[in-house]
């Protein structure tokens, strides 16, 4: 009689422990989702002053403060290119053609001073540029994932949809978006998986 007892005790306790675990784990998953994706910015300048930049969002923040701005061209996670002077440039016909091409090397342009170039590679769109000689040399790297541009310019119209750019964004691994040296000082903006921008 005791020991069936003891073996009652044990089932409940380990079904008890069990349906503590569960909870435990339920919690830890709603207060991080598994594979949420991190947008950072880091600007760091080398003047002496120890200045800098730190910005650490999860793309879904982004997302919902991107759709709750309305002001100049921005309206609710959408650009509006039909009243921005682009100087007679359809930017939404060129990322479509963009999208739809295959991959290649569109713009080489190279001098002395300068080197631009932009491509298309393994479903990236790369946009390169440096200037300036090698003591100011400044140079800017994009690398969008052609999904986040096809999402940007699915909506339509002459709007570019940042909020589902975001979303497409947030299906992609660890990506490197934007390198920027300026003298003295660099810009990055990449997604991955950690809270912080180190």
């Amino acid at each position: 009689m005791n020991s069936q007892f003891s073996m009652k005790r044990l089932a409940l306790g380990a079904l008890c422990a069990f349906a503590a675990a569960l909870m435990v784990t339920a919690v830890i998953h709603a207060q991080a989702p598994q594979g949420e994706r991190w947008l950072h910015v880091r600007v760091d300048g080398d003047n002496g002053k120890g200045e800098m930049v730190r910005v650490n969002l999860p793309i879904s923040l982004a997302e919902k403060i991107v759709s709750s701005v309305d002001h100049n061209q921005l309206h609710h996670g959408h650009i509006s290119l039909g009243h921005a002077d682009m100087n007679g440039v359809d930017l939404r016909a060129i990322l479509d053609a963009v999208r739809t091409s295959r991959d290649g090397e569109f713009v080489t342009v190279k001098n002395h001073d300068q080197d631009i170039r932009v491509a298309k590679e393994n479903g990236v769109l790369i946009v390169h540029a440096t200037d300036g000689r090698s003591a100011d040399r400044h140079s800017v790297e994009v690398r969008v994932p052609i999904s986040v541009v096809d999402a940007m310019v699915a909506a339509g119209g002459q709007d570019l949809d940042v909020a589902a750019g975001l979303r497409a964004l947030a299906t992609h691994g660890d990506t490197e978006l934007v390198t920027v040296k300026d003298g003295n000082q660099t810009v990055r903006v990449w997604i991955d998986s950690k809270n912080t921008a180190d």
